[in-house]
């Protein structure tokens, strides 16, 4: 059977890889981060490794035992437990030391080349499981209204010139004015941010940087990301067609319905 490494982190996106590539005929040997993947996991591979976050190492060494030469990085790493929980090894020291900077685009593509010297190639999870990311157009609730298209429109801009300076990929519009943009806090958290002022009838804008590395970190929205809008009010949800996930679709666009919130794919 031909096995593939998954190298899991938070979020609903490595469970979902795990059982569309199952079901493809694939064995999936998967490597998770202590604090960030969901236990649960191990009910959907073949086998299951825990590390703590940089231990490249102790990846490959587990990747390679099983005979894995090609695997994907799916889910993240939140961006506080990273500088403030990292147990570095030799490798990723030595690893650090070449990086000019500790930007998310920067190190991951630096992590892939790690991984690929030492005989697994890093490759985009949506290769196995396009059926994951969005499609383009009016995707689940109601019909985006003139006003919402408009900050649609801001929000993507602003979220361009967001992900050129790798600082994050959400950000939240009402009537033209930016309530809040996503920094290290996460998706979620940016959201409750902008409620706190004025966040009914906001837009909530996600897209992928310019120039995104389809290998890892794609914007990624489900059925908890409409639950807190639901919390502030906001009333749509703009992602990007062809690269955004959306995690649990069937349930995410059924409480699009059910919380009467539009889902927009531009």
């Amino acid at each position: 059977m031909r096995a593939i490494g998954l190298i899991a982190g938070n979020g609903r996106f490595p469970t979902l890889f795990a059982q569309a590539a199952r079901a493809k005929g694939l064995a999936v040997h998967a490597v998770a981060h202590e604090l960030e993947a969901d236990p649960s996991l191990a009910h959907e591979v073949d086998s299951l490794t825990w590390v703590k976050v940089g231990q490249l190492d102790a990846i490959v060494k587990t990747l390679a035992a099983h005979g894995v030469t090609e695997a994907v990085m799916a889910g993240g790493i939140g961006r506080i437990r990273s500088f403030t929980q990292a147990r570095p090894d030799l490798g990723a020291l030595k690893l650090a030391a070449t990086l000019r900077s500790m930007r998310d685009d920067e190190m991951l593509r630096a992590v892939a080349d790690f991984f690929e010297r030492r005989g697994v190639r890093i490759v985009a999870p949506t290769d196995y499981v396009p059926e994951v990311l969005a499609g383009e157009g009016h995707l689940a609730g109601p019909a985006p209204t003139a006003a919402q298209l408009r900050d649609a429109e801001v929000g993507r801009e602003v979220a361009t010139a967001l992900g050129a300076a790798d600082v994050g990929q959400t950000v939240m519009v009402k009537d033209g004015a930016v309530l809040a943009v996503e920094a290290v806090e996460g998706t979620d958290e940016a959201i409750r941010r902008g409620g706190r002022y004025g966040g009914r009838g906001a837009v909530v804008v996600k897209r992928a940087k310019p120039g995104q590395d389809l290998r890892f970190d794609l914007p990624a929205v489900g059925p908890t990301t409409l639950e807190v809008m639901r919390e502030v009010g906001a009333s749509a949800l703009v992602v990007e067609a062809g690269k955004t996930v959306l995690l649990d679709k069937a349930q995410l666009f059924k409480w699009a319905e059910r919380l009467n919130i539009a889902v927009i794919g531009r």
